[in-house]
C-alpha cells in the first residue's frame, strides 16, 4: 500500500522502494500459504468432528476454496518474480514487459480469478448483497483490492514506442487501493475469528 506512493519513492529512492514492494509480496504469499494450509485442513464434518491428520498439500478440486486459495497461491509467486525482476530491470529496459509486467498481469488475473471465487462461495450465487455479514464484507473488500490490481497491471504495461508507462499515476493509485482493500480485509478476519472462537465454545 506505502511502495507506490510518490512521496515515499522520493522519500527513500528507489532502491528501498522496491525492496519494499519485494518484502510486502513475500508477506503476501506467505499469507497465501497459511490460506490453503488452512483450506486443505478444514473440518469436512457437517458437524465438525474434527479431522484426521494435518496435510501440508491436498487436491481437491470440486470445491470452491480449495480453487480460490490455490489460484491466489499462484497469483503470489508471479507478483514474487514480479517484484524481484522490478528491482534490476529498469522500465526504459525493452525486456520491461516481458520480465516484469508479463508475470504482473498474469499475477493479477490470478487474484481477480481467486477473489471472484471466494465471493461466490460466500454468496452462493454469482453475486449478491449482505452488508451485515462479516464474512461477506471480507470477501467484498478483497475482490474490490484484487479489481484495483488488475486496473493496475494494466496502467503498467509500457508502450514500446514511447519507454513509458499507459497511466503511471493510475497504476500507483490502484496498486495502494488494492493493497488498503487487502488490508482493511485482513483487519476484518480478527472480528471474524472471534466470531467463530465463541461459537465453538458455545
Amino acid at each position: 500500500m506505502v511502495g507506490p506512493l510518490p512521496g515515499f519513492v522520493q522519500l527513500v529512492g528507489s532502491a528501498i522502494d522496491g525492496a519494499v514492494f519485494f518484502v510486502g509480496s513475500i508477506f503476501f504469499t506467505s499469507a497465501a500459504a497459511l490460506q490453503c494450509l488452512e483450506t486443505f485442513n478444514a473440518d469436512r464434518e457437517p458437524g465438525g468432528g474434527g479431522r484426521r491428520r494435518f496435510r501440508i498439500i491436498a487436491f481437491e478440486p470440486r470445491r470452491i476454496d480449495w480453487w480460490s486459495s490455490v489460484v491466489q497461491l499462484v497469483g503470489t509467486l508471479f507478483f514474487n518474480v514480479t517484484t524481484f525482476r522490478a528491482m534490476q530491470t529498469g522500465i526504459e529496459d525493452t525486456s520491461y514487459d516481458q520480465l516484469v509486467w508479463a508475470p504482473d498481469a498474469l499475477g493479477s488475473v490470478c487474484f481477480l480469478v481467486s477473489g471472484y471465487l471466494a465471493y461466490i462461495e460466500v454468496c452462493g450465487r454469482f453475486a449478491c448483497w449482505r452488508r451485515r455479514s462479516l464474512e461477506w464484507r471480507i470477501a467484498a473488500v478483497n475482490f474490490v483490492g484484487c479489481i484495483a490490481f488488475g486496473i493496475s497491471a494494466i496502467a503498467s504495461y509500457v508502450v514500446p514506442s514511447t519507454g513509458s508507462a499507459v497511466d503511471l499515476a493510475a497504476a500507483n493509485l490502484f496498486t495502494a487501493l488494492g493493497g488498503l482493500c487487502f488490508l482493511v480485509g485482513a483487519v476484518l478476519l480478527l472480528p471474524e475469528a472471534a466470531e467463530e472462537h465463541v461459537a465453538s465454545a458455545t
